[in-house]
């Protein structure tokens, strides 16, 4: 943890940040009828049902410095995808900067081939996240902000509906790229978790109730 908001709140000279991760399983769904908006009095209504029509997955780099992304659409979630994807990172770095990778440890990022890939380039290092960290990758704010904005309302009748919308929400994104701020340090991030742990073991606990049953029951 450490390392990587060190990265964020003093990052490297002569190099890149890229926060890298992808949003898998992206569903294409149809719904019967829209999204009505809430307004004063009532709350946001949408129909219980809907179709799936397939689904895609996103893979996204944002540039920490300048939030700019570059991403790619895959039908399939595998260490070859993968592979592709950072190749098209790395060519997308001028060759004079390093490429300072943050991502987490799942196991696509794990294999021998992601291994070896990256041990054939040596400006690429790469910075994991701890698990059940994955908040620490500030990409997951720019998926949360994807989903929220354009794919929980959406209506999508087929996968190319579905790229189209999300391309349309990274253009939007580009055009107007603002970095994220990172504000809390490594040490007031562990100090909050510490204080959050200390409440935890301070609370009673509730009482546990035992049921009992009458013999022959």
């Amino acid at each position: 943890m450490r390392d990587i908001v060190g990265l964020y709140m003093q990052p490297p000279t002569r190099a890149v940040v890229c926060c890298v991760d992808e949003k898998s399983q992206i569903q294409a769904l149809d719904r019967p009828q829209p999204v009505l908006p809430m307004r004063p009095g009532q709350v946001e209504r949408r129909p219980h049902d809907y179709r799936r029509h397939g689904t895609t997955t996103l893979f996204a780099a944002l540039n920490v410095k300048t939030s700019e992304l570059i991403t790619q659409f895959h039908q399939r979630h595998r260490s070859l995808e993968f592979r592709q994807f950072l190749a098209a990172v790395d060519a997308a770095v001028p060759r004079h900067l390093d490429v300072h990778l943050i991502m987490d440890n799942y196991g696509t990022h794990k294999t021998p081939l992601i291994r070896h890939w990256l041990a054939k380039r040596p400006r690429v290092p790469v910075h994991v996240t701890p698990t059940y960290g994955s908040w620490l990758n500030r990409v997951e704010r720019w998926f949360a902000e994807l989903t929220n904005k354009q794919l929980r309302r959406g209506v999508h009748r087929s996968v190319v509906q579905l790229k189209a919308a999300i391309r349309e929400f990274i253009a939007a994104h580009q055009a107007k790229a603002a970095p994220f701020v990172w504000t809390k340090s490594a040490d007031e991030i562990l100090a909050s978790i510490a204080r959050f742990a200390q409440r935890t073991l301070d609370f009673p606990a509730a009482p546990v109730i035992q049921r009992t049953t009458r013999s022959g029951h």
